[in-house]
């Protein structure tokens, strides 16, 4: 009888993480963002030129996105990386972003929310307080296959140009 009722607590431990799993996020708008690419354009009033990796990771529930400026700093360093997560969150049924990048402190602006909209991706980045501060929105091109990024800074609610930026497919 214990060696039973060890097997049903054995199993009901080992069966809550599996419940708790979201299942393999398919998403055709995310698998369009896979690859590599060259992002072009303005970042803070800047011309730059990025080398970006995008790839499913942890059991395809993300796309990572891995960005590098070819920018060097003074110690020969990229001037920018960031590593990216996109992903879903089932239980709100959104986007979910976390950007983490070489300016480090991971806050609650690290982590940005949108709602499915077409081809758009149209993410939401609060401060602490629950304020939006920071706007970033991916914008899939299905005639030319490319990205365009349109990131603003919101400044009590007045958008505030940050970049303005293309993603084409090495």
């Amino acid at each position: 009888m214990k060696t039973l009722l060890a097997f049903f607590m054995l199993v009901a431990v080992i069966s809550v993480p599996l419940l708790a799993q979201q299942p393999t996020l398919r998403d055709s708008l995310l698998d369009q963002m896979t690859g590599n690419w060259i992002l072009q354009g303005k970042i803070a009033g800047q011309e730059t030129v990025h080398d970006i990796k995008a790839e499913w990771v942890l059991n395809h529930q993300y796309v990572r996105i891995h960005e590098v400026s070819r920018q060097k700093n003074a110690s020969g360093q990229p001037e920018y990386e960031a590593e990216v997560y996109v992903g879903w969150d089932q239980s709100t049924s959104e986007y979910i972003c976390i950007w983490i990048d070489v300016w480090g402190g991971v806050t609650p602006q690290s982590v940005g929310r949108a709602k499915p909209n077409g081809d758009e991706i149209a993410f939401l980045f609060r401060d602490k307080s629950d304020t939006v501060v920071f706007h970033t929105t991916f914008i899939h091109s299905k005639a030319t296959d490319t990205w365009q990024w349109v990131m603003d800074n919101d400044e009590g609610g007045k958008l505030q140009p940050f970049a303005r930026v293309k993603l084409s497919r090495k």
